[in-house]
Formats: C-alpha cells, structure tokens, sequence
C-alpha cells in the first residue's frame, strides 16, 4: 500500500490551496473542481477535510464523476490513464485537475464541459 493512501486529504489539501493561489486561482475553484470530481457538495467536503479522512477513506466515499475517464496527461512524469491501481488513479486526476487550475485552464475545460 502507498503511503499517500493512509495521509490525510486535509494535509495535501493546503499545499493545494497554496499552489493554485501563488497562481492567481482561488480555493473556490479548487474545490469546486474537487466536488467535481468526486460528487460531495462544498460541506461534505469540508467535513473530510475537518475530519482529517485519508484519501483512501475519501475516494471510497466519493461518487466519482463519470466524466472523470475523460480526465488524461501526466502528473509527475506518470500518465494518468495508465495507472492501475484504481485509487491511485483516482489521487493523480485531483493531482491533474489541481494542475489544470493552477496552470491557468478555464474552469470549464477543468470540468469537462
């Protein structure tokens, strides 16, 4: 099991918050994308984050959107349609959407729509 599966999604996620900022992107669209993706509204997210949920946890209660397939690139040198594990999977199309953010990409191609 990776590490990353038993962190919490609260830690990572202000690290999330401080990398689309120092872009000139807001935490609203950060978690707007996050709901996005994993079909929680703004208060079960924040609950999780409250909570201190690790990302297994979290994704095992998302509803993942089902656009989400749709979701492809690479996220630290790893394409995210290629990764197996379906929980790591998950993890890196956060990582991508987070990306997607920072880099500037309207909010709805980081959506899908």
């Amino acid at each position: 099991m990776h590490r990353i599966f038993s962190t919490s999604v609260s830690s990572v996620y202000f690290h999330y918050v401080a990398k689309v900022e120092r872009k000139g992107r807001t935490r609203d669209e950060l978690d707007e994308a996050i709901c996005w993706l994993t079909g929680f509204s703004p208060a079960e997210l924040h609950a999780h984050l409250d909570a201190g949920t690790t990302f297994e946890d979290f994704f095992a209660a998302a509803r993942l959107n089902p656009a989400a397939a749709s979701i492809t690139g690479v996220v630290c040198g790893v394409r995210v349609e290629d990764v197996e594990d379906p929980l790591m999977q998950r993890i890196r199309y956060l990582d991508k959407l987070v990306d997607e953010i920072a880099r500037g990409k309207a909010m709805d191609k980081v959506l899908r729509s």
